[in-house]
């Protein structure tokens, strides 16, 4: 498969020049990411995840290495890349409704397409469960509606890849179950290539084609792990599959040793 996003000896210090040595964020990650495929990264807390995926999206520039995205040196956020955050209630407008959050993407486009797009913003709000809510406002809608309407505001812009910043951390656990198979059956209808970020070992075996493993700060890819799991992915037959276990054991098992607490006993 071909290459959609590589990452070439990234770093990241933060501090003032000339403030001493400043702190080591990433040191030298270098990953390549296929077209159509789904990764997740994990790896201790403030290791630098999020770092690591807004210097992906074009939003912070690495302090050493490169990021290519299709070939090309990425310098600012690509076209059709797409930034999905956690704070789904910050990143909506709560002035506007429900379709005109998810026509904000589509408003440069010329008056004549208009009523076109609006419709097809109808359409992804349909594939999200949100048929009928078009009218309401974010504040009037649960917090798994209203990042429905996020994931429905991404697929209008068309992206070719999804980042995806902890999107569901901050719902309860059967509304992430829920919006989990979504973006799943959005990601195999739409074909884009999607990069998680996430605290949860299970979520990242069950969306996952592989799952890349950050050491603790300064950070480095310890492993990645190929998540040899059949899909279409089941919320129960899949967590259930004994390979599903196992793998959730291994990172399990590497995250722990990372933070110094040893591997689980069984």
């Amino acid at each position: 498969m071909s290459v959609r996003l590589s990452l070439d000896h990234v770093s990241k210090t933060f501090g003032e020049p000339g403030q001493g040595e400043g702190l080591l964020a990433l040191d030298g990650i270098s990953l390549d990411v296929a077209s159509r495929e789904f990764l997740a990264i994990v790896g201790p807390s403030g290791c630098g995840k999020s770092t690591l995926l807004r210097i992906a999206a074009g939003l912070m520039p690495p302090s050493a290495g490169q990021v290519e995205e299709g070939g090309r040196p990425v310098v600012g956020p690509p076209d059709r890349f797409v930034y999905l955050f956690q704070q789904y209630s910050k990143s909506l407008f709560a002035w506007r409704t429900v379709l005109d959050n998810v026509m904000f993407p589509l408003e440069g486009a010329p008056r004549s397409q208009r009523a076109e797009l609006r419709e097809r913003c109808r359409t992804y709000l349909r594939q999200v469960g949100l048929a009928g809510f078009e009218g309401h406002y974010p504040w009037q809608l649960s917090g798994g509606m209203q990042q429905r309407v996020a994931i429905a505001r991404a697929l209008a812009a068309k992206p070719d890849v999804l980042l995806l910043d902890e999107p569901f951390s901050a719902v309860d656990a059967l509304t992430r179950m829920e919006l989990q198979s979504l973006v799943l059956e959005l990601w195999q209808e739409h074909g884009f290539t999607a990069i998680l970020v996430t605290h949860d070992v299970d979520e990242a075996v069950f969306l996952a084609d592989r799952v890349a493993v950050l050491s603790a700060r300064p950070s480095h890819i310890s492993e990645i792990v190929a998540v040899d799991l059949p899909r279409p992915r089941d919320q129960i037959a899949t967590r259930e599959n004994g390979r599903f276990l196992e793998l959730r054991h291994h990172l399990m098992s590497a995250l722990l040793n990372k933070v110094g607490h040893g591997a689980p006993h069984v």
